[in-house]
């Protein structure tokens, strides 16, 4: 069931999967794998390391992007565990000897039950529609005692803090509303992170343990390269609700400011664990 596809058939698919707001396969893809990287695995490692995760674990990496996660949890298992880092389109992740890539939709292929020590999906579920059924799956997947982390943003926080003017702060405001949109129109939730504890809860895991991580924005920031990015990844989608071309520039210029200060969007780190046969919650 994670037998490659030709290229040609990996860009068809995807095409046809509501919700997926950033391409895995374009010109900009590299430049979003190294800014998640940047800003994001200093939480998701710390997160992952204080699980125990080690030698002889068997983990699984649902939508691992450039796979920088991957790669960090091969060593940590090695010299005889081993970590599947699976993606929509997994090309730009090179295997190792403890690595095992494969092309793979969460939400249509079939995973194997009860055969996973450690399961973590980043900034995956937030941008799918079916993402309970998807949750259900992966605490399948999990053996009893297994944990699943999985980091999601709720962006309903991130002002502006810094600007040049009132004019500034509302450009930028109205790009991120215009992101959040983008995402609304393809089924995501942009506030999904606030509500994934619950949503593990009603899954069945227990000792579920939500962490919220916020940082400050500014120009050296790699949160905010990221948003700078966006505005050219996202450039179409960013249109289409409503904005301009002149906004967009607008909005870069006021992103490469050194003055400007944003918040950050909220990331929530959830843990939570399969429980083992018997034990109560």
């Amino acid at each position: 069931m994670y037998r490659r596809e030709a290229e040609s058939t990996l860009r068809q698919s995807l095409e046809t999967v509501p919700g997926y707001v950033f391409d895995n396969d374009s010109a900009h893809s590299r430049e979003q794998h190294r800014c998640l990287a940047a800003a994001y695995d200093p939480v998701t490692l710390e997160r992952l390391a204080a699980t125990g995760v080690g030698d002889g674990w068997r983990c699984l990496e649902v939508g691992s992007g450039g796979g920088s996660v991957a790669r960090w949890l091969a060593g940590r298992v090695d010299p005889t565990g081993e970590v599947l880092a699976t993606d929509v389109k997994p090309h730009h992740i090179v295997e190792t000897p403890r690595l095992v890539v494969a092309q793979h939709d969460v939400v249509t292929d079939p995973l194997p039950e009860a055969a996973f020590d450690l399961v973590v999906a980043r900034l995956v579920l937030q941008h799918l529609p079916e993402r309970l059924a998807v949750l259900d799956k992966l605490v399948r997947a999990l053996k009893p005692g297994g944990v699943l982390q999985i980091d999601e943003f709720d962006t309903s926080y991130e002002p502006p803090l810094l600007a040049p003017d009132t004019r500034a702060a509302e450009l930028y405001s109205t790009f991120l509303r215009a992101k959040a949109a983008a995402m609304r129109a393809g089924g995501g939730d942009p506030h999904w992170g606030r509500r994934v504890p619950a949503a593990m809860r009603a899954a069945g895991l227990v000792d579920i343990d939500p962490r919220p991580f916020i940082e400050l924005r500014h120009a050296d920031s790699a949160g905010l390269r990221l948003q700078l990015h966006h505005t050219y990844h996202l450039r179409g989608k960013l249109l289409a609700e409503g904005m301009t071309e002149g906004q967009l520039e607008e909005v870069r210029a006021l992103m490469r400011d050194p003055s400007f200060r944003a918040a950050s969007s909220i990331l929530y780190s959830t843990q939570g664990r399969r429980p083992l046969p018997g034990a109560g919650s």
